[in-house]
């Protein structure tokens, strides 16, 4: 998969690993959902139980969200808040940067709680950074060249991995 207006390539070894550290973050978090969001308010991958609400939408609120956040912080003489966490009486959910390009978004309930996923949160956010930082190290010609016929047939397999 490849996000049409950013210079990073998104290939079917790069959604298996964010797979994986996303599926071990939430058998170990107890979480519901794990998203991720790049910052222009694109969804780059799900895991977990899917959202019961549109994820397009969702996706673009939660990188204002971020984005609004920011700009609070820099008024505070801060460069940036990591993470953020927002909660509700049943649903609650917490925002991790990765890679300065990207969000972590977990959504949980109360099944688990906020210092256990804040616990287990670290370790995932540096493994997607190491992920997500090498993917925006190629360039564009870095990635193998596909037809457009097989991109489509690619993204629904990929939709497909996440349970889209």
């Amino acid at each position: 998969m490849t996000s049409g207006a950013s210079s990073w390539s998104f290939g079917e070894d790069d959604a298996r690993r964010i797979d994986g550290i996303l599926t071990g973050f939430l058998r170990e978090s107890n979480a519901r959902t794990a998203l991720i969001v790049d910052r222009t308010g694109q969804l780059v991958a799900t895991a977990g139980e899917p959202p019961a609400f549109d994820p397009t939408a969702f996706a673009s609120l939660t990188a204002a969200d971020f984005s609004a956040n920011d700009q609070l912080a820099r008024m505070l003489g801060e460069p940036e808040f990591g993470a953020l966490f927002h909660q509700g009486e049943r649903e609650s959910m917490y925002l991790a940067d990765i890679a300065r390009r990207v969000i972590l978004v977990v959504l949980f309930d109360n099944r688990t709680t906020l210092g256990l996923v804040k616990l287990r949160v670290r370790a995932t956010v540096q493994d997607l950074n190491k992920v997500f930082t090498e993917m925006f190290g190629r360039t564009r010609t870095d990635a193998p060249r596909v037809e457009s016929g097989f991109l489509g047939d690619a993204e629904d397999e990929i939709d497909k991995l996440f349970g889209a």
